[in-house]
């Protein structure tokens, strides 16, 4: 089974839009297990099991969750497998084996690569019209920002366009405190940070302080007034429901890790 799981998620694309583009070329292996059900706590976790073996990482290291919640989450993902496994449509199970097998061993990285992030915050840099895009990214970037700085005593500069502001050290320091160590909840932060170009965003959803599809609708302002102007595009559609299903299971582990 080891073996097996190895080859499942180490030779498949990673980004999930290219596992979709190439549809039927991806090799997918059938479902090989009965039942995918949560083990018993062993210390570090509750571990995955498969027909009552646990799960290997492609690492090679035992997919233990840190709370029965989001072991039962993992479980559920396993389940909802037909007759294959296709890693493109289980984003918990991959951000689960890039948090065991790439951050817990080392999350210094991680975190300051999302502290890079507060030096240029994706809210910081405001539009200068049309009026409805300016009143849309303050209804819904403002509270963000205010929340940083009451609950971070973090004060960030705001900009028109997209010339670069040098932002105050002391905030950025302040903001950085903020991001967890935990290798679960720092491996989610990551993730949504990364998606949404915001470590602001990713701090208040890993601190509960806005509901996630709020700080999602956040994180595509720009994007959505576009689309009310000038119509969707397919493509901007299948890779924004990607995006959504990895920054889903990002909120998954920040509600139940």
């Amino acid at each position: 089974m080891r073996d097996l799981l190895e080859d499942i998620f180490d030779n498949q694309p990673k980004d999930p839009m290219v596992s979709a583009r190439q549809g039927a070329k991806v090799s997918l292996r059938k479902r090989f297990y009965r039942q995918a059900t949560r083990g018993e706590e062993t210390g570090e976790g509750h571990p995955l099991l498969l027909d009552g073996k646990p799960v290997k990482t492609p690492a090679r290291r035992t997919l233990v969750a840190p709370s029965a919640a989001l072991a039962d989450a993992l479980a559920q993902e396993w389940e909802a497998q037909t007759t294959e496994i296709d890693p493109a449509r289980m984003p918990l199970t991959r951000l689960a084996n890039v948090v065991i097998d790439g951050i817990a061993g080392a999350p210094q990285p991680v975190i300051d690569e999302i502290a890079k992030y507060l030096g240029s915050d994706l809210l910081y840099y405001r539009a200068d019209e049309p009026q409805g895009l300016v009143a849309r990214q303050n209804e819904l970037w403002n509270p963000v920002l205010d929340w940083a700085r009451d609950e971070l005593g973090a004060r960030f500069v705001l900009v028109e366009g997209i010339m670069f502001a040098e932002q105050p050290a002391e905030s950025i320091a302040a903001a950085r405190q903020a991001i967890p160590a935990e290798p679960w909840r720092l491996g989610a932060m990551a993730s949504v940070t990364n998606i949404t170009g915001s470590a602001l965003i990713a701090l208040a959803l890993n601190a509960g302080a806005f509901e996630a599809d709020r700080l999602w609708a956040a994180a595509h302002v720009d994007e959505d007034w576009q689309a009310s102007q000038w119509g969707h595009d397919e493509m901007a559609v299948e890779r924004r429901a990607a995006r959504f299903a990895e920054y889903e299971a990002a909120a998954k582990v920040l509600k139940l890790a």
